[in-house]
């Protein structure tokens, strides 16, 4: 079924966030098709992932295609090759790709050197501006994430929370009622009682690969619900040497404990996949995982809760991405590009794609009674979004490849045990306060609004 975008008037809540008027016209409603006239026969070339919120876009992509005249064209990357990728796209001048995907540690890279336009450009344009786009539709943390400098520089697609992911039938078996809601009960309660390498089960699994998977899903995790930060931004101090910190990341290797042997090089698909199977009775992963957990073969004693909290509070995992508009190309394929764009995170492609698997940060679509019936997901991922998110998980700082990679290799060290987690964190610490100070960093931290 085709989904026409349309409506009489502007909506005013691009005002209240943006801090500018949009004119509307009394004469007609805007129509996807008649902005799109002027770029028919157009390419927009967009960048993508192999996840399932991308192939969801792809399903639905020939419906703009016909509406528009617009032709779409996907290139698709592996996660750890995508920024390297749009970066050799900007700094050779390729031209190569229009729609521009960022995850939420990317955005001072982009806006500092000036490659992408903000979205306020294209919203005051009233020919190519929904007057339904509605951001105060879209979750505020995920706005915040993607706010460089005051402004907006994309709009969320394919957005995650840290849930936990639980097997009914295990926990009912050892006398759990229900989730843990605390690391501690976790620890102290759920992990000794589920642990029996014996008969294959573990209570927990926690994806510790090294590299992003270590920084953001494994060392990241036990760092914010302690108390600890990664730096005090003011002092230009890092502060993983901190008590908390070393009480977060302390807790990880008791709770390392019970987890299946060889957990440091499990990846997602590794840990989703024994959970599957029914070795492992619980695992804090992304929202993206629950279909595939689903279609699993436990997937009718599947249980979905926010993530526990721990001394300070919760704060869950939180990661996804952006589309932005490249600035290098030139003015009328911006246009044809932000009309895609627009298209793909509007108020109407949310459900659609929700149906189809993806994640989507829409609140009219998350908080749909119907489909909240029927993917049960969608309450505690907007729970997290509105009470344990924070959009800064991980550091928005220009030199977040290497600052991630010394992360990823320190961290795994801790939990493997090569270091004790005091001095392994100490000397972390201490490699990353030098980097910070010879790299200038310090100078491009991005501090998104909480």
């Amino acid at each position: 079924m085709r989904r026409v975008l349309k409506c009489a008037v502007v909506g005013a809540a691009v005002g209240a966030i943006l801090g500018f008027g949009m004119k509307a016209s009394n004469a007609d409603p805007w129509s996807l098709a008649q902005a799109a006239v002027p770029y028919k026969g157009m390419t927009v070339t967009v960048v993508g992932l192999d996840r399932p919120s991308y192939k969801a876009a792809q399903e639905l992509t020939p419906e703009f295609e016909q509406e528009t005249g617009i032709h779409v064209k996907w290139v698709n990357f592996p996660y750890e090759d995508t920024l390297k990728a749009e970066t050799l796209n900007f700094v050779s001048h390729s031209n190569q790709f229009d729609a521009i995907l960022t995850d939420v540690v990317w955005p001072v890279d982009f806006t500092k050197a000036k490659w992408v336009v903000p979205v306020e450009q294209f919203l005051s344009d009233a020919a190519i501006a929904d007057p339904d786009v509605d951001l105060n539709d879209f979750i505020p943390v995920w706005r915040h994430a993607f706010t460089v400098g005051g402004k907006l520089i994309g709009l969320p697609f394919d957005s995650y929370a840290g849930l936990l992911y639980y097997n009914k039938k295990i926990l009912s078996e050892h006398g759990f009622s229900g989730p843990p809601t605390t690391w501690q009960q976790l620890l102290t309660d759920y992990a000794p009682k589920l642990y029996d390498p014996a008969k294959n089960l573990y209570g927990y699994a926690l994806q510790s690969a090294r590299g992003e998977t270590q920084t953001a899903d494994s060392f990241t995790r036990f760092l914010w619900p302690w108390g600890g930060r990664y730096f005090d931004a003011a002092a230009k101090k890092m502060t993983l040497d901190s008590p908390q910190a070393i009480a977060g990341l302390t807790f990880r290797q008791d709770l390392v404990k019970y987890m299946p042997k060889g957990i440091i090089a499990d990846d997602h698909s590794q840990v989703v996949q024994l959970m599957g199977q029914g070795q492992v009775a619980m695992i804090t992963e992304w929202s993206a995982f629950y279909p595939t957990l689903k279609d699993s073969a436990i997937g009718n004693d599947l249980g979905v809760a926010v993530e526990p909290t721990g001394p300070d509070g919760r704060y869950s995992a939180f990661g996804g991405f952006a589309y932005m508009v490249s600035a290098q190309i030139p003015n009328p394929e911006q246009k044809a590009t932000w009309l895609f764009i627009q298209w793909l995170t509007s108020k109407a492609m949310a459900k659609p794609l929700i149906e189809d698997g993806a994640v989507v940060a829409r609140v009219s679509a998350d908080t749909d009674a119907t489909l909240d019936a029927k993917y049960p997901y969608l309450k505690p991922m907007v729970e997290t979004w509105e009470n344990g998110s924070v959009p800064d998980w991980r550091p928005q700082i220009a030199c977040y490849p290497y600052f991630s990679e010394l992360i990823s290799e320190y961290g795994s060290d801790i939990e493997t045990g090569q270091y004790p987690v005091a001095k392994g964190a100490q000397i972390l610490n201490a490699k990353l306060q030098q980097y910070m100070n010879s790299s200038g960093c310090w100078n491009s931290i991005n501090l998104p609004q909480h």
